[in-house]
């Protein structure tokens, strides 16, 4: 049966990429913007000014918030304050808004991420742990936190903590591959800090999951079964390029290039495995690294 979805970050990578996938299987799907909205697939929304067409959000089926400003950036107090607004008071405006519907949703998919549990290296993880220390995981706690009005309000949410996305059309492996493709590539510091990362075929095969199935709610891993190291992606992804990975990035210059954001979102990292997906039955198509890289490099 056809489903009616929106979609909050819609143009992003994993927005447009989710966008087709409801399309091939032929679910219609409305598109939230940040302009006037051109047609009945697209809904106005300007959460900084508390705009929202929240008319066409009625008799939806689901709704997936992907919407949030970047973290990849150099951080400092006002790039940290827009990161945080763009996704706790974003979210907030979402979920409020779905809470006030006379027919709302069954379920709400909002994106968090891994960030949740905190500042660490190498250790070995699961949806079970705790919120852990530092930034990112206090902007975690409260993202998803902002859901809690959909919830109340008899929607179920699914909070998907989305790890590294791998894919070739953006992110951090389209980054790394100019370099790469040189033979330029390498490890970043000594290479030990864990990669929890999943490819965005499946990321999208999780979210559609996340949708289908009325068991999943509350927070999810959502990364592939099989993290690596930082060395180990280096000596994969060379090996799947046919190039040497033989010029490490010294932890200072990281440092130096990208401030606090390349020590926490680069030098750190740990080994965290989705146990409560697995557990509702989701399979992967690509659990290792390898499958998954070559997939994603066989799309340019």
């Amino acid at each position: 049966m056809s489903l009616r979805i929106a979609v909050s970050g819609a143009s992003g990578l994993i927005g447009g990429a989710l966008c087709r996938a409801l399309a091939a299987r032929g679910d219609r799907v409305l598109r939230l913007v940040r302009r006037t909205a051109r047609g009945d697939d697209e809904i106005s929304w300007d959460w900084p000014l508390g705009r929202l067409e929240v008319a066409k959000l009625e008799d939806l089926d689901g709704f997936v918030h992907l919407a949030g400003k970047s973290i990849a950036v150099r951080w400092n107090a006002q790039t940290l304050k827009q990161v945080r607004e763009s996704r706790v008071h974003g979210t907030a405006h979402i979920a409020e808004s779905l809470a006030g519907l006379e027919r709302p949703p069954g379920v709400l998919v909002s994106a968090s991420a891994i960030g949740f549990y905190g500042d660490g290296r190498g250790r070995n993880l699961d949806d079970l742990m705790p919120r852990g220390e530092g930034w990112m995981a206090g902007l975690c706690e409260a993202w998803e936190a902002a859901t809690l009005p959909a919830a109340k309000a008899g929607i179920r949410v699914a909070l998907p903590r989305i790890g590294v996305v791998l894919s070739a059309e953006g992110g951090a492996l389209r980054k790394m591959l100019p370099a790469f493709r040189l033979g330029l590539g390498g490890r970043l510091g000594d290479g030990k800090q864990g990669m929890s990362w999943i490819g965005l075929h499946d990321l999208v095969r999780i979210l559609i999951f996340a949708i289908d199935n009325a068991e999943v709610s509350g927070a999810i891993v959502a990364t592939a079964p099989h993290p690596v190291s930082n060395d180990e992606f280096t000596r994969t992804l060379a090996r799947v390029l046919r190039r040497p990975a033989i010029l490490p990035v010294p932890a200072f210059v990281i440092s130096m290039m990208f401030g606090e954001m390349g020590r926490r979102l680069l030098l750190d990292g740990d080994f965290i495995r989705p146990t409560r997906l697995q557990q509702t039955g989701f399979r992967f198509d690509d659990p290792t690294l390898e499958p998954a890289l070559r997939r994603e490099l066989d799309r340019i």
